[in-house]
């Protein structure tokens, strides 16, 4: 089992206590004498390296790693495994996808939602199935005060009038239940317009752009009706969302990157010059035999596109002009609170997805299969199962994530990802860790370098 991760971007050495989450810029002596596993003694190392350096220096350095070490900051113990098997708690719902509408007015051509029917009929939730979710993830949500409800499609903005009236029950009800709701939507900005947009605002905690960057890359895969792309129609309104939005609000120009733009660093710098600060280009996620689908011939060329990022976000932050991009976000204060260290978006159990009928599925990836069918809204959740199948896909049960250093950045990755792709809850889909590992290592690096630069300044 890795107790440390040792990696280089942009000529800087960092290592990694994988345990603890300290981080930790060395130079190359300190970096050539850690070994993942374990530290070797000073006699080994000094056989090993004194032909390279100074045994004085790889003395001193032997002493400042043992004290790092002592402070449990380099080689520390793992103290979650014993929480992750011991936990038989109560499971409480703390996010809600709701599946406003079956149905949506593009064509993308790698939408996992079959055009947003998910391969059923087209169908709009009714105002009363929305209402009875409300009421199931309050109750659900047991002492949980925050709750986090995602308005999803399809494309939600073609159920507006029934969204108006499910998030304003939902602002009654959780006066009465003691709740605090944020509301997210994930729209294609294809429907906004000056009412819809206030209203948004006013009521959506974090806005979901979606556009996938340069026209001609937007257009070659999110299609309309008619066959032509969407990037005219969508860009003036998004623009305005987004001039509109209140600071104190989120929003993410989201863009999406297949085997058409493996560029996509250029997507991310159209989006920058374009004023949006708040960014996220994600990896399509498509069966093999898609054209559009990621292979992994092209990880060396999404790598270096990482690069890039890196490089340009640092440089933002230099001179003052912060760029949020999703993937890179990172806490490195104390990291994530101990469950989804272990257990990640705590699909199945934490997170679940409802449909247009009212029917439970463990997240919106699931909606539409029926072998995922939880239960319903009228019934409850009736499929014990399948909560503690998911309850139990942590990584101290993936033999694959014991033993890798990102295991509490990734939490075991995406489980329909790794349900779709291996057929096993706790198998990880392979070319999604790949990419995960690398935005970690950005994201740390990022982080800490910024944090470095910071000190040295104060």
């Amino acid at each position: 089992m890795a107790l440390i991760h040792k990696f280089i971007t942009d000529n800087e050495r960092y290592v990694l206590d994988v345990n603890s989450g300290s981080v930790h810029i060395v130079d190359e002596l300190v970096y050539d004498m850690l070994d993942p596993d374990q530290l070797a003694d000073m006699d080994e190392l000094v056989t090993r390296l004194k032909d390279v350096y100074p045994v004085a220096d790889i003395e001193q350095a032997y002493g400042e790693i043992l004290e790092l070490k002592k402070e449990e900051m380099l080689y520390s113990d793992d103290l979650y495994e014993d929480i992750a098997r011991s936990d038989e708690g109560p499971d409480y719902v703390k996010a809600l996808c709701l599946n406003v509408i079956h149905d949506c007015n593009l064509r993308c051509k790698y939408c996992f939602a079959d055009e947003g029917e998910y391969h059923g009929e087209r169908q709009i939730m009714p105002v009363e199935i929305g209402k009875q979710a409300i009421d199931f993830v309050i109750e659900a949500s047991g002492p949980r005060r925050n709750i986090e409800i995602d308005l999803f499609g399809g494309e939600p903005l073609m159920a507006f009038n029934n969204i108006k009236e499910i998030v304003d029950y939902a602002r009654l009800r959780e006066v009465e239940a003691g709740k605090n709701i944020r509301f997210t939507m994930t729209t294609n900005a294809t429907l906004l317009n000056d009412e819809n947009m206030a209203y948004l605002d006013k009521n959506m905690g974090n806005m979901v752009l979606s556009l996938d960057g340069r026209p001609s890359v937007n257009d070659k895969v999110r299609i309309r009706f008619d066959g032509k792309g969407s990037f005219n129609q969508v860009m003036p309104k998004i623009k305005s969302m987004v001039e509109r939005r209140d600071p104190t609000k989120q929003y993410y120009v989201r863009g999406t990157f297949t085997r058409e733009n493996l560029d996509f660093y250029e997507d991310y710098k159209f989006f920058k010059d374009e004023g949006f600060d708040e960014i996220s280009i994600e990896p399509v996620v498509l069966p093999d035999e898609h054209p559009l689908s990621l292979r992994s011939e092209d990880i060396p060329k999404i790598k270096e596109q990482y690069d890039l990022l890196y490089k340009d976000l640092l440089e933002s932050h230099r001179k003052g002009e912060e760029v949020k991009f999703y993937h890179f976000n990172i806490d490195l204060s104390g990291g994530p609170c101990v469950y989804k260290r272990i257990s990640g978006c705590g699909a199945g159990f934490e997170y679940v997805a409802v449909a247009p009928t009212g029917d439970i599925y463990p997240c919106h990836q699931f909606v539409g299969n029926p072998d995922y069918v939880m239960g319903n809204l009228k019934d409850g959740i009736k499929r014990e199962d399948l909560v503690d199948q998911f309850r139990q896909a942590h990584i101290y049960n993936k033999p694959v994530c014991r033993d890798c250093w990102a295991r509490f950045y990734c939490s075991g990755g995406c489980q329909a990802n790794n349900i779709n792709f291996t057929g096993d809850i706790n198998q990880p889909y392979e070319l999604g860790c790949e990419l995960q590992k690398k935005r970690i290592e950005s994201a740390i690096a990022l982080k800490s370098k910024i944090m470095e630069e910071e000190q040295v300044d104060n």
